[in-house]
C-alpha cells in the first residue's frame, strides 16, 4: 500500500535520534564538541541562525557534505526551522555514512522564541546581493565572508603592470578599501600592460586614473590615493593606517627592502611579485610565518642583471597573469581560506607556459626577521642596494 506523507515523516522521525532545543542551549554552555548544521534556505538564514552553524540548505546536502563536513565521525546536530526538514537531512546524512547526526525538534522558530542566542548574517543591500552572487554561492565565501572582503583594507604598491589587474580584481570582488601608491603619471607606453589606464588619461597622475577606473568599476570600493614615492620618510604614515595585505607591484630593488622591513615590523603579509621579459614569479611574504623578501634576497643582484622593463622589454599580459595572481593571494589572506603561497615561490615561464613551484625557508641568521635581527630601524636603501 502506498505511503502518506505522514507516513513517511514518522517512519523517518523513527529512524533518526531527536534532541531538544534545551539540550542544544546546555551542550552550547558547556562548550560541548559538535558541529550545528542549519539545512534552511538562504532567505530564512537572513532572519538569524544559531551561532556557529554550518549553513548548507537542504537542497544542496548531499552534494556539499563530503567538502563541508568532512569529519564524519563528528557530532552533527541538524536543524531548520521546524524540525521536518532537518529529520530528513539527518536521515540522509546517515546513509552517507555520518555515524553520529541528530535532528532538532523543533527547530530554530522556536529556538528563537525562547531567547536563545541568534547571529545574523550580514546584511547585504539588494544591489550588493545582486553584485556578489557569484561569491555568495560559494561555500568558502558566503555573506560572511564577502562582509570581510568589504570591510577589509588592501595597499597597492604602484599602479602600473602588476598593480593593474590585482586593483582591477581586488575592487571587483568588493575588497571595501584600497590603497594605491604611485608618483608617477600615465604614459603611452605603459598603455601595452596597464590596464587600469586608458588613451584619455596620458599624462594624468596613475592614482587620479586608477582610482576613478576602480570607483568607476565598483561603486562600493573606496579608494585611499598616495601620489608620493614611497621612503623611510613616509612608510610610518603610510602603512600604519590599518591594511589587512600589501600587494607589491613594485619595479626597484630599493623600495622593496624597505616594504619588507617595515612590513615585518609591522607584521602585515606581502604579496610580492615580479616580471622579467616572459617571466614571473609570485610569493607572500608573512611575517612570523614564512621567511621574508631579506630571506629570499639577502643582497641584491648587481643592476646589469636585474635591468627594468623599459630596458629589458616585458610580455604585455605577463603582469596580468602574475597581478591576477597576486589578487588571489590577497582575497584568500583575508576569507582565511585555502594556503597562501607562504614558504612558496611560485614561477610561470610564459613562453614554455609552464608553472614551478619552490620551496622557500626563513633564514635563522636574516637581519630582519630573525630572532636576533641586527637591523632594527631603516637604513640607507639606495646606498645598501648600490653596494
Amino acid at each position: 500500500m502506498p505511503k502518506t506523507y505522514s507516513d513517511l515523516l514518522q517512519e523517518v522521525k523513527s529512524a533518526v535520534a531527536l534532541i531538544g532545543l534545551d539540550e542544544v542551549k546546555r551542550r552550547m554552555d558547556a562548550g560541548e564538541p559538535m558541529t550545528l548544521v542549519d539545512v534552511r534556505e538562504k532567505d530564512e538564514v537572513r532572519q538569524g541562525y544559531i551561532p556557529g552553524a554550518v549553513h548548507i540548505p537542504r537542497g544542496f546536502l548531499e552534494m556539499q557534505a563530503e567538502t563541508r563536513l568532512p569529519d564524519r565521525s563528528a557530532r552533527l546536530v541538524v536543524y531548520c526551522a521546524g524540525g521536518i526538514r532537518s529529520a530528513f537531512a539527518a536521515k540522509s546524512l546517515a546513509e552517507l555514512g555520518y555515524a553520529n547526526v541528530e535532528s532538532v525538534n523543533p527547530g530554530f522558530g522556536q529556538w528563537k522564541d525562547l531567547g536563545y542566542p541568534v547571529e545574523r548574517p550580514p546584511e547585504l543591500t539588494a544591489a550588493q546581493l545582486e553584485r556578489y552572487s557569484r561569491h555568495l554561492l560559494l561555500p568558502e565565501v558566503g555573506e560572511l565572508g564577502q562582509e570581510k572582503l568589504l570591510q577589509a583594507r588592501v595597499l597597492l604598491l604602484g599602479a602600473g603592470g602588476l598593480g593593474s589587474p590585482a586593483a582591477l580584481y581586488l575592487a571587483a570582488a568588493g575588497v571595501g578599501t584600497l590603497g594605491v601608491i604611485d608618483n608617477d603619471v600615465v604614459d603611452a607606453s605603459n598603455l601595452q600592460r596597464q590596464i587600469l589606464h586608458g588613451t584619455a588619461r596620458v599624462g594624468d597622475p596613475k592614482v587620479e586614473s586608477a582610482a576613478d577606473r576602480l570607483r568607476d568599476l565598483n561603486p562600493d570600493v573606496k579608494v585611499v590615493p598616495f601620489q608620493e614615492r614611497l621612503t623611510t620618510d613616509n612608510v610610518d604614515r603610510i602603512f600604519d593606517q590599518g591594511w589587512d595585505v600589501i600587494v607589491d607591484g613594485l619595479d626597484n630593488f630599493p623600495t622593496r627592502y624597505l616594504v619588507n622591513d617595515a612590513s615585518v615590523w609591522k607584521d602585515v603579509p606581502v604579496v610580492h611579485g615580479s616580471i622579467f621579459r616572459f617571466d614571473g614569479q609570485v610569493t607572500t611574504f608573512w611575517p612570523r610565518r614564512g621567511p621574508c623578501y631579506r630571506c629570499l634576497y639577502p643582497e641584491p643582484p648587481p643592476a646589469h642583471l636585474a635591468p627594468s622593463c623599459a630596458e629589458a622589454g616585458v610580455l604585455g599580459v605577463l603582469p596580468g597573469i602574475i597581478g591576477t595572481l597576486q589578487a588571489t593571494e590577497a582575497i584568500k589572506i583575508i576569507l582565511a581560506q585555502g594556503d597562501p603561497l607562504v614558504g612558496r615561490l611560485l614561477t610561470y615561464d610564459s613562453l614554455k607556459m609552464t608553472f614551478r613551484t619552490l620551496k622557500l625557508r626563513r633564514d635563522p641568521g636574516c637581519p630582519v626577521c630573525s630572532d636576533a635581527p641586527t637591523i632594527t630601524g631603516y637604513i640607507d636603501y639606495a646606498g645598501f642596494c648600490a653596494r
